[in-house]
């Protein structure tokens, strides 16, 4: 079926930008404690803004953060904060910033792995929604997930930016009946 002929989420069709995230990422099953480790960045940088700010702005974060490596985000020290808050590319904010490099060093320091963590909170059971006004923005999973992050040091993790990033990930698939990328 071609692009332009599939029926997708709402918002997946609200921008070409939105439509190539809904087709090809957005609840693609997604592993690695890299991969995953940048999407709880983005995650939490997208907190209080709409994800296509976040999307549109992923390249420059990307080289702005060593492309989200946690080794060398853990490394960073003031200078390159001061350069994060200078950096036009990215979202400016300090809390955000300080937070992604805060949990860089909780992946470092986990005794278990990032991976494995995150999807132990996908649900046994979990009711396709038909609109997206009946997707929650937490369940009880992302308040679990959100907890166990907490515990093990991370920030800017709450239980909707953790119900966020398991849409993301694939840990959950809220694509809505009717759409072409539902289960």
């Amino acid at each position: 079926m071609e692009a332009a002929q599939r029926r997708r989420c709402a918002w997946g069709d609200s921008s070409p930008d939105y439509a190539a995230y809904h087709d090809d990422e957005w609840g693609v099953a997604l592993h690695g404690r890299d991969a995953l480790f940048e999407r709880i960045s983005l995650e939490a940088f997208q907190s209080g803004l709409s994800w296509i700010t976040i999307l549109r702005k992923r390249e420059n974060f990307r080289a702005a953060f060593a492309r989200f490596v946690p080794d060398a985000v853990a490394a960073f020290g003031a200078a390159d904060v001061d350069r994060l808050l200078e950096d036009a590319g990215i979202v400016r904010n300090r809390a955000k910033i300080l937070a992604t490099i805060t949990n860089a060093k909780a992946v470092l320091a986990m005794d278990d792995d990032l991976d494995e963590l995150l999807w132990s909170f996908a649900p046994a059971k979990h009711r396709r929604p038909r609109t997206m006004a009946e997707v929650p923005a937490t369940t009880d999973e992302s308040k679990a997930m959100a907890k166990a992050l907490k515990k093990r040091g991370f920030a800017f993790v709450g239980p909707t930016t953790c119900y966020a990033l398991m849409q993301a990930t694939g840990i959950v698939d809220d694509h809505v009946v009717g759409c072409w990328r539902a289960g």
